[in-house]
């Protein structure tokens, strides 16, 4: 019974010494700390292969394309201390529940007005219609000019009456497609930085490669953010965050500027070649580079904030994971050779 029972925990020690190994080599294949959130996350990926939460992580790094933490948040992995259970419901970040749920109420509430108009002008025209040729009966039987006016005014006020309905319904009908023209514009863009976000770039890339464009996608990372949240804390994270975005935007203006997902960037370049889009990238990273921010509360220095990046030519038919799997790698060349610098094709560029 005790070699028995000596064998059992041998066994249940060198699974969990697999399990183990296993969670760090995610770990660090996705280059992500070992804090207890991301430490849960892969414990539940691991050991459990085939389920909803590894088929989401499978789909989402399709490609080569890594984990980012705000990917893990997008899956669940902030509700690690409160239900696990529900990892692997999304796939990709979405807009903001509340902005969401206020908007598809104000488009049903416009579209239940509309249909409500509508069915009371149909019922009004039909009134109107045998009212019409109740009056046309009346016209030819009247035996006074007074009794014709007095039927032409009726009928005059029942067409003003039709025509203020139809003024009505036509506002409600310009109502309902302005909240649904925001409500497709709010989908597709970061509600922090302004930009178009990861489904609006995806949209970008498969219509543009449609189109027989010339392409070149460029991946862009904060170097060292995590320093800065965790310094002097999220909400000068978030304005940090704006700054890259506005200096993106203006530097690569003629061209698709998206937040990807945390403090990851991509430049989608129409009619570029790679040393085009390293140079036009390069304004932009110079720009940031030279500017030494400071807290807006305290007027404390943060000091100089800088981003890496990774740029890749679309090959003709080329699928976005493919080449986003490039320009990614070309991104980490870059960290690795020293951050603040674009990498293309083993070219640096600083």
């Amino acid at each position: 019974m005790g070699a028995a029972r000596e064998a059992r925990l041998i066994a249940v020690e060198e699974r969990a010494d697999a399990v183990f190994d296993r969670i760090r080599a995610f770990l660090t294949l996705h280059r992500l700390g070992p804090d207890p959130v991301h430490y849960a996350f892969a414990y539940h990926v691991m050991t459990n292969p085939t389920g909803a939460l590894a088929r989401s992580v499978a789909t989402l790094t399709e490609g080569g394309i890594r984990l980012s933490t705000r990917d893990i948040e997008a899956l669940g992995g902030g509700l690690a201390s409160q239900n696990p259970t529900h990892w692997g419901e999304a796939l990709t970040p979405r807009v903001d529940d509340d902005v969401a749920a206020r908007l598809v109420a104000q488009t049903q509430m416009h579209v239940e007005g509309f249909s409500d108009m509508m069915r009371s002008m149909q019922e009004e025209t039909a009134d109107f219609g045998r009212d019409l040729a109740a009056s046309a009966n009346a016209v030819r039987g009247a035996a006074t000019g007074a009794d014709v006016v007095r039927l032409a005014t009726v009928m005059l006020d029942r067409v003003q009456s039709a025509e203020s309905r139809l003024a009505v319904a036509t506002r409600e009908a310009d109502q309902l497609r302005a909240k649904l023209e925001e409500a497709r514009g709010d989908a597709r863009r970061d509600p922090l930085t302004g930009l178009p976000n990861r489904r609006a770039f995806e949209e970008a890339f498969s219509e543009q490669s449609r189109n027989g464009q010339r392409l070149c996608l460029a991946v862009c990372d904060v170097d060292r953010f995590k320093r800065v949240n965790d310094q002097f804390g999220h909400s000068v994270g978030d304005r940090v965050l704006g700054a890259i975005a506005a200096a993106l935007r203006e530097a690569c203006a003629s061209h698709f500027v998206a937040r990807y997902g945390g403090e990851e960037f991509v430049v989608l370049f129409q009619g570029e070649d790679a040393e085009q889009a390293r140079a036009t990238l390069e304004t932009a990273r110079v720009a940031v580079a030279a500017k030494r921010y400071r807290i807006r509360e305290t007027d404390a220095p943060l000091g100089a904030v800088t981003f890496s990046g990774g740029i890749a030519v679309a090959e003709p038919g080329e699928p976005l994971c493919s080449v986003f799997g490039r320009a990614d790698r070309f991104l980490y060349l870059a960290k690795d050779n020293g951050r603040n610098q674009l990498c293309s094709n083993g070219i640096f560029c600083q």
